[in-house]
């Protein structure tokens, strides 16, 4: 899922609402983890950060990120680990292993495949087809991986450990990963970091000496005891990518934008004969020749008068008001199609660079630039939906900081759900403008408010 850059949407401090219901969602989700470490997951006062992304696909996560790393993602309303949490919690999944050389293919995006598979002595772990695994490496019990049973262990074997293992979702060094972070004891089993050095001294890795009372050293390490040599840490992969360089600024290039008609339950009868139903998107060139088709495939074009299309029953029912029923016999064919187009349900297509294309109903909202006024009579300039168009409002803000030398803030934009808006002290509407339409070179037609930037010679 993320074996490829992914798009993010926002990135915000949780709230604490927020907060208690992950939480407990953390608690339904992995019920084999105690109170005490769902508080250490889900700290109660230290950073955490929601961040909202579109995955290479179009498929929409919500990560969230504590001291720099992702702990835990959702997608479909599932709650997931990362490896990070799993590094921290190893037990938390049944966990099958496969070879060193098999970690750069599932990075790649590739799912784990039965025959690189390796059987422990005690045989696969008990699972069934949807569980969630991890994957770890021979001799590094530190899970690489996540992924979906896509069988059940009794149809693995029953295969003979042929076909698709596992739908593989998230690995370490995809470009959701950090690399590079440092190890917080807190945050792993042992807690302290006395207990560690102990443990490491009773396994005979290191010797430590208490060189004064409180102060310990450690005066040996064993570099051939069997933990130290099998510890692998694989190579860093070109591609890998932290979530801050996931989502730093790009060259931008803007999205293909591209109207659309859904066909509704009261205009399938028209569509049906071409292979549409209810729901289908369309272009409009395809409706107008679907609509040609019909009238020609039914013998509805006026002998007489090669411009007008008599109306048939379904016609009828399909483009006309009520009170024109038993009125309209015909209609051109510019008017017919016009009725047509008008009846569908307007949707719209989304098309990054690099993306498979997004399609939603509706209309597409317009990047929204306005003017209000603030305390003391101040002006300000505020763009909404830039999301939309995939651009991220904080570096728009900062952007517009540094250009406008005026402060910018970022907020939740009132009344719609997940969207942000940017704030810039003074009318910047013309600055707002030649970025828009100069840099970014989106099309004036998708930008309203463009009219409010101050006419030449007024003071802002």
């Amino acid at each position: 899922m993320f074996a490829k850059a992914f798009r993010v949407k926002s990135n915000t401090a949780i709230k604490g609402s927020d907060r208690r219901k992950l939480r407990a969602d953390v608690t339904t989700a992995f019920p084999t983890l105690g109170t005490d470490q769902v508080s250490e997951l889900v700290p109660g006062k230290e950073e955490l950060n929601i961040v909202k992304l579109y995955a290479h696909k179009g498929d929409a996560v919500t990560v969230y990120v504590s001291g720099g790393n992702p702990i835990l993602f959702e997608l479909e309303k599932n709650l997931y680990p990362t490896v990070y949490t799993l590094w921290s919690y190893p037990d938390l999944l049944p966990t099958f292993t496969t070879w060193p050389l098999v970690l750069e293919k599932l990075v790649g995006g590739a799912d784990l495949m039965l025959p690189g598979l390796v059987m422990p002595p005690a045989g696969l772990p008990q699972v069934q087809k949807g569980d969630l695994c991890a994957i770890s490496l021979v001799g590094n019990r530190a899970p690489v991986a996540i992924g979906v049973a896509a069988m059940s262990t009794a149809e693995m074997l029953t295969s003979g450990l042929k076909g698709r293992g596992f739908s593989v979702l998230h690995t370490y060094q995809d470009h959701l990963c950090p690399e590079g972070r440092q190890l917080d004891i807190k945050k792993s089993s042992y807690k302290k970091l006395s207990k560690f050095l102990q443990q490491m001294q009773q396994e005979q890795i290191i010797q430590v000496k208490e060189l004064s009372k409180g102060v310990e050293s450690i005066v040996a390490v064993d570099w051939k005891h069997p933990r130290i040599t099998s510890f692998v840490i694989p190579e860093p992969s070109p591609t890998s990518q932290t979530i801050q360089e996931g989502s730093r600024e790009q060259p931008y290039h803007p999205p293909d934008i591209k109207p659309l008609y859904c066909v509704p339950a009261s205009m399938t009868l028209l569509f049906q004969e071409s292979g549409h139903k209810k729901g289908s998107f369309l272009e409009g060139s395809e409706v107008r020749m679907i609509v040609i088709n019909y009238a020609k495939k039914n013998d509805l074009v006026d002998a007489d008068n090669k411009n007008l299309v008599k109306l048939d029953p379904i016609l009828c029912d399909c483009i006309l008001e009520k009170n024109e029923q038993h009125t309209v016999m015909k209609l051109p064919w510019d008017s017919l199609l016009t009725r047509c187009l008008e009846k569908l349900q307007p949707a719209y297509q989304v098309t990054f660079p690099g993306q498979e294309p997004i399609v939603k109903k509706g209309r597409i909202c317009p990047i929204d630039i306005t003017l209000a006024q603030r305390a003391s009579n101040k002006k300000v300039t505020v763009v909404r939906n830039l999301e939309a168009y995939g651009l991220d409002p904080y570096s728009v803000a900062a952007i517009l900081q540094q250009r406008c030398q005026a402060s910018t803030t970022v907020t939740p934009a009132p009344g719609a759900k997940d969207s942000l808006q940017v704030q810039i002290q003074g009318n910047q509407v013309h600055h707002l403008g030649w970025l828009l339409l100069e840099e970014y070179q989106l099309p004036r037609k998708h930008i309203q408010g463009l009219e409010k930037a101050p006419k030449p010679g007024k003071k802002k």
